[in-house]
């Protein structure tokens, strides 16, 4: 089942494309928006990654979407739900994750809770999701913000030390989890 493209009221959310190369390259390379990232990446892993992300949702109907404004038609980054590969961490296979990364200047407009919240009834309404999770760095207050900001609750029982992440950056290792049960969504949703 594809599930792309979709609209939400400012945004289309579809599969990457050529134009959207170097807007995705300069998300993946841009201090301010890799704060809670070990690593920045070249153009030629961010075209890499991209293909795979484009690649992963023709096979999936689903993954890591570009994200447009209808207004202007340009690319201001992704969100979505993705596989989660996160069995080094101790997570079941098959676990399913909403997240996001946009270009600075459209931050603080509202367009990744949008998204999310398009995503979460998606993931739950289409495809029959039991659960979505979330995480980042403990410190990344605007990621959590969002999580909190679309219904998703912490479970601390559930944070994590990232194993991808290298022991030279410490600071970046201690992960917070969130995450949204389908009945919760429900009962949040109903009657709007």
């Amino acid at each position: 089942m594809n599930l792309l493209p979709f609209e939400t009221e400012r945004l289309v959310v579809r599969n990457w494309q050529e134009r959207d190369r170097d807007l995705f390259f300069e998300i993946n390379s841009d201090d301010k928006v890799m704060e809670f990232f070990p690593f920045r990446r070249s153009r030629q892993q961010s075209d890499e990654l991209m293909d795979r992300l484009a690649a992963s949702i023709e096979r999936d109907g689903f993954g890591f979407a570009a994200l447009e404004l209808k207004q202007g038609g340009e690319c201001i980054g992704f969100c979505a739900i993705a596989r989660a590969s996160m069995e080094a961490a101790g997570f079941p296979a098959g676990m399913i994750e909403i997240g996001w990364r946009l270009a600075s200047r459209y931050w603080g407009k509202g367009y990744v809770t949008e998204a999310a919240r398009a995503w979460l009834r998606t993931g739950f309404e289409n495809l029959g999701l039991d659960e979505i999770v979330s995480f980042a760095v403990h410190d990344n207050v605007r990621s959590t913000s969002v999580m909190e900001r679309i219904g998703m609750r912490r479970d601390t029982a559930r944070d994590f030390d990232h194993p991808a992440i290298p022991e030279t950056c410490p600071q970046l290792k201690r992960h917070v989890f969130y995450a949204l049960g389908r009945d919760e969504w429900r009962a949040a949703t109903a009657g709007h």
